[in-house]
Order: C-alpha cells, then structure tokens, then sequence
C-alpha cells in the first residue's frame, strides 16, 4: 500500500508540472490515446512476458526476430538515391558504397513509377526529378555499371511496375555473369498502398494482384534470394497516418496479398518468409519503438492463426525502416540532423533489419553529397559510439513502453477488425475507408500545427527572424533531352517486329489468367522493349485504375 500510494504521489506531482509544460493540455500519443507522466507496476498488473514478449528470435517476436539481434552485427545501412540519368545516380550509388554503404536502394523517376517512357506527354517537366529515370534496360545497365550484382543487396522502390525493373535487373546481372539465384535485394511491388495514399498506381487492384502472385512464383523459382515485395506502411504515415494507422492498413494489405497467393495456388510456407515490410520512424521515440513490437505480434499471431503457417520465417515480420521525410522542415535545415538521429534511434531501439536515414536537406531538394554522407555517419554512429547495440531489445519490461505496446497492438487490431467488416483491404480502398481515415488525421495534424498546439521547432516555435541561405542541388532540365535522344536511338537500334512481336506474346499471357506474365515480359525488355510500351501493352488487356474521391 505504502508503494501505491508513493506512485499516486509522483504521479500527481508530475501530472502538474506536465501541465504547466503544455499550457493545461493533455498530452497524447500519435495515434491519439493518453499519454500518463509516470508508470509503474500497476500498469503492467496482469501483464504476463511469457505471453506477451516471448524470447528474443522466437514467437511472437515481440522482442525482434533474431536470438541476438545486433549483438552480432549491425541492422544492414541502406541510403535511398537516385535522381537524374543512370550515370548519375551510379556515380552516387559508388560513392555511398565507398563511405560504408552496406546496400543500395533505388529511387525510379516519377514517369518511370508510373509506367510511362522520357519522351511520353505526360513526362515532360518530371523527367530524372524525384529518382533516376530508367527507360530501357540499356539504362539499367547504366545504373549499376562497375557494380558486382553478386556483392551488393538493392532495394528497388518500384510499385505498379516492379515487375520490369526486377527483370531488367536480372538481365543486368546475367551481362554480369552472376546467376540470378545469387541476386539479393527487394522490390517494393506494394501497389495496393499507392490507392491508399500515393497515387503511382497503374492497373486496377484485381490484375495488380494477380501480378503480384505472379511475382512470387516467378521468385520463388527463378530468384530464391530475392524479397519479392515490401509491403509498406511509410508513405501511408507520410500521407497523415497515425501509428496506428500506418500499423493496421499495412497489416490488412499483407493480408490481402497472402490470400491472392494462396488463391493462386500457393501454399503460404513456400512464399511468406519472402514478405518484407516498409515502416516509418518518427520523433515520437518511445511510441515508435512500442509501434514496432505491436507490429511484430500482430503479424505473428495472423500467420499463424489465420494462415497456418508453420515456418518460423513465414511468422516474423521483417522491415525496413526510413526516417520520417515529413517531419524535416525547410526552416533551420541543419535542425533536421536531430530529428533523424532520433528517428533513427526509435527503429534501431524498435528492432529494424535495415535502415535508410533521412539527409538534412531533403524538404529543400534532392540531397547533396555532403547531406548524403552525413545522413549514412549518423547511422554509424548509432551503430559504433552508442551502447543500444550491446543488448538486444533494451526497452523490454519497461513499464512504459510494455503499455504502450499493448494499447497500440489494441489500436491496430481494433482498425484490422473495420476493415475485415468492409470484405479486406481491397474492398475498404474501393469504399476509399483507409484513405479517408488517413486525409482526416493529416487533418488533425495540420490543425494542431497551425494552432501552435504540436511544436514544431523552427516553424510555429523558436524561428529566426531571417533564414541563412542555402544552395541546393538541382536537377539539370537538359536530362530530359537526353533521355529522349537516348530513347529514339535505341529505337532506331533495335528490331521493330522483335519488340512488337515478344509485346503480342505479353498481351496473350495476360489475358490468360493462369499463364504467368514474367517470362514473356523479360523476352520483351531483353528484346529493349521500354517501360512505357510495355506497360502500355498491358493496360490494353488490364485497363487503368480510376480512384474514388472521399475527402
């Protein structure tokens, strides 16, 4: 008794000084429940770490999906790039590999996300701007050229076409002579979010699913090594997603695509331990990491509850983690280096597998060289001058962080249960459930920034009264000529009636609904078919995915 009643002391003690901080406002999490000034014993009552937490490396993998974690090695270091022509982005890619880079993760161009070829319409004005603009395999060619394949894991973030730059890639790597079993890395191919919350969709969701299964079973034999999709919550959050949020529609999306594999005749154990996932890592430190172990258990208990599945792989819930882009701010730039230190912090403590850290200057332009590195330093300084990789899940039993893990695993299941109740993920995207959900919490966010009510530093709190000046790296417009000179030379280069006949073969696949579409579309890019004709060639049997407006 005599202990109860010191914790209701502390805890009204700081609950008044927690309100003089906050001008008499409650404080509450991301994913909007309360947040208590202290914890203790009481709060974790009837909370059972057999149950709950597990061991390290074992169901439910609360406490991280390796026995030892980064006791014996660091989580894998890998720095998105990419922008301008192949040549460029290669120069940047060998130059991240020379400052400790442990992988390389592609950004494509917008017209190249969304399957259109440099010289299309509607690429004017985007080419080479938000990634590198690969056309061709002769392009991607060019973006790993003096790279070994067999040496380096490649993270490509490509959705509606994935498909093709994975192809070209192995293509790439047989040039190189590496067998295409040796090639290891990770294709985004996670369309169903771009409904949700970005928009690089292609197709409508059925045939995207069934490209997906595709995907895998192609995979499975043909590049066993080979993560074929990572299913991905970060844009969701960078749309407005609460934790919670970003956790469940995640969830509910693997879901979706287990079932479309099952229901093309896959049994779940010769796919699933190839899944991958794509979270955010916020300034919320302790809510972020308390997110990562919900995420772990729920994913679990789902595999194996609902889809029977008995490899261990198949349960663990593998991710790749990037630093919260929205948070950066355009004011006080340099104040951005804490913010991903922090963020980073937060997945590295929440059990990441690999992780890419946000450079300073990305809410200004495309990151300079210097940004860059010192964005990859921060990383090795978690890993080489901290303590947090000395011991594996150092959070476990806090009070705290046990708490929040519950209330947030609650949370999420709670939104997996909403979306159950409208037939699966991708009937809530046609009812537009997960995209409203998220538009009215970036809402929210908006709101409580504009009222001063969420600080954020250098922008509605602690600004300068002149801003110093600040250079950032351009893209050259001039590379969108020449990718359009690059694309009529190799036009004029290769055999018409070769390309138009490997796109017929690519049309008859894709019409019938049990051929696989892969193996006549690596005939067609190997023939120098380009993206946006082979793309084309399938929204001829497909169609395109028109959105459904909510908000």
């Amino acid at each position: 008794m005599a202990r109860e009643r010191a914790h209701e002391r502390a805890q009204g003690k700081a609950q008044d000084q927690a309100r003089e901080f906050t001008d008499g406002r409650p404080r509450t999490t991301e994913s909007g429940f309360g947040i208590r000034p202290v914890y203790g014993p009481a709060d974790l009552a009837h909370w059972d770490p057999g149950e709950r937490l597990g061991e390290p490396g074992s169901y439910p993998y609360t406490r991280g999906i390796h026995p030892t974690m980064y006791t014996g090695r660091p989580w894998t270091m890998r720095q998105y790039a990419g922008f301008g022509t192949a040549t460029e982005s290669n120069a940047r890619y060998r130059q991240l590999i020379a400052h400790g880079g442990h992988g390389l993760s592609v950004a494509f161009d917008l017209p190249t996300q969304m399957g259109h070829d440099s010289d299309a319409p509607f690429a004017h004005g985007e080419v080479g701007k938000v990634g590198v603009a690969v056309d061709s395999v002769e392009d991607m060619r060019l973006l790993f050229d003096g790279i070994p394949l067999d040496r380096v894991s490649t993270s490509m973030t490509i959705n509606a076409p994935a498909a093709l730059l994975l192809l070209m890639y192995r293509i790439v790597g047989e040039e190189q002579g590496v067998p295409a079993d040796r090639l290891t890395g990770t294709v985004q191919n996670d369309v169903l979010k771009e409904y949700i919350a970005r928009g690089t969709y292609i197709f409508p969701p059925a045939p995207t699913l069934r490209l997906t299964s595709d995907i895998f079973r192609y995979c499975r034999t043909e590049m066993p090594r080979w993560n074929t999709i990572s299913i991905s919550g970060y844009h969701m959050a960078e749309a407005g997603a609460s934790p919670a949020q970003e956790v469940a529609f995640t969830l509910t999306n693997g879901i979706e695509y287990v079932r479309a594999a099952v229901a093309a005749g896959m049994a779940v154990d010769d796919f699933a331990p190839r899944l991958s996932f794509f979270f955010v890592a916020r300034t919320t430190l302790l809510e972020e990491v308390a997110k990562f172990r919900a995420a772990r258990r729920v994913w679990a208990r789902v595999m194996r509850e609902e889809f029977g599945a008995r490899n261990p792989k198949s349960q663990m819930l593998r991710f790749h983690t990037q630093t919260a882009g929205v948070q950066l701010t355009a004011q006080q730039p340099e104040v951005n280096l804490a913010r991903v230190t922090v963020q980073g912090l937060a997945a590295v403590l929440g059990g990441t597998q690999s992780l890419h850290t946000n450079s300073y200057d990305e809410a200004i332009a495309l990151p300079g060289e210097k940004a860059a590195r010192l964005a990859l330093r921060t990383q090795q300084v978690l890993a080489h001058e901290t303590d947090v990789t000395a011991t594996v899940d150092p959070f476990a039993g806090s009070y705290v962080v046990e708490s929040l893990t519950d209330e947030l695993e609650e949370a999420v299941v709670a939104l997996m249960e909403r979306v159950e109740d409208l037939g699966g993920a991708v009937a809530a995207i046609e009812h537009g459930f997960q995209k409203g959900e998220i538009e009215r919490n970036a809402y929210r966010i908006a709101q409580e920034t504009e009222r001063g009510e969420r600080v954020v530093v250098g922008v509605n709190r602690y600004r300068l009264d002149e801003e110093e000046p600040y250079v950032p790296l351009r893209v050259d417009p001039a590379i969108e000529t020449t990718q359009r000179e690059r694309l009529a030379a190799l036009r004029a280069g290769r055999s018409a009636s070769a390309v138009e006949s490997a796109l017929g073969r690519l049309r008859a696949a894709a019409a019938s609904p049990d051929e696989n579409v892969l193996p006549p579309m690596k005939e067609a890019l190997r023939a120098r078919a380009t993206v946006g004709e082979v793309c084309g060639a399938l929204r001829e049997v497909w169609g395109s995915h028109v959105p459904t407006e909510t908000f």
